[in-house]
């Protein structure tokens, strides 16, 4: 069966000798794999298709598991992203973490357009952790692990000092905090972000800024939900701890 779809490569290896399998993450389909042959080849056209980020047109033949291209348009290369290592970096993190939160062919218009956005975000030098951080919630949210924000998770209070629990899956108020003696205490404007960040579209995303403490306070929140709720390993982050940890 021929398809044709509006797609981003979230996902490269090289196959053989010259080709390549590419995974598109589709409006239309949900995700993909393609085999693109002669991809590796100095002189083939379809180089420029088959590298991480792009946004093109893709036209292929699927009978199995894998499909085979036979033809695609770049509609945006970010080209920016992958000459930065800073942006490729976390864009590979938010690309890993598409290919694992989703199975085969399931379409999710919504997160493909929430992944095109922050591609665009990134290319438009809008802040990098802060992207990352609103994508994150995006795949909670689509994967059905969404944070209680609004309110305690226990008693439903939502007014007075607030605490929050990966474990118990959102926010504590002061009384409930002992279910979790090691719930993390959340500033006024940490929680307010959680909540817009939480509601936003990245369509939407204008310039912010965000005082670095304050970022370092949402990764900690943000990595420790991760790990209690999702606990994937991914190559990309682990890289981003690198970058971290020494300073790059």
């Amino acid at each position: 069966m021929q398809y044709r779809v509006q797609g981003i490569v979230i996902r490269s290896m090289d196959y053989g000798e010259g080709n390549k399998i590419i995974t598109l993450f589709s409006r239309e389909i949900g995700k993909v794999a393609v085999i693109v042959r002669g991809a590796k080849k100095v002189k083939s056209r379809y180089a420029s298709v088959s590298q991480l980020f792009t946004y093109g047109d893709y036209l292929f033949f699927k009978s199995g598991q894998l499909g085979t291209l036979n033809h695609a348009e770049i509609v945006e290369s970010h080209h920016t992203i992958r000459g930065d290592l800073h942006k490729a970096a976390y864009a590979s993190y938010m690309a890993e973490l598409t290919d694992r939160a989703l199975g085969d062919q399931e379409a999710n218009a919504f997160l493909f357009e929430q992944l095109k956005a922050a591609l665009t975000a990134l290319d438009e030098d809008k802040d990098i952790q802060i992207t990352t951080f609103i994508y994150e919630m995006k795949i909670w949210m689509q994967a059905g692990y969404q944070p209680e924000l609004d309110a305690c998770v226990s008693c439903s209070r939502d007014q007075g000092d607030m605490y929050f629990s990966a474990p118990v899956g959102g926010i504590l108020c002061e009384n409930c905090r002992p279910r979790d003696p090691e719930a993390i205490p959340l500033a006024p404007g940490t929680l307010k972000l959680l909540r817009v960040f939480a509601k936003m579209d990245l369509r939407r995303l204008g310039q912010i800024d965000v005082k670095q403490a304050t970022k370092d306070s949402l990764k900690q929140l943000i990595r420790s939900y991760y790990d209690a709720h999702i606990g994937v390993q991914l190559k990309s982050r682990s890289f981003l701890d690198q970058m971290e940890k020494y300073g790059v």
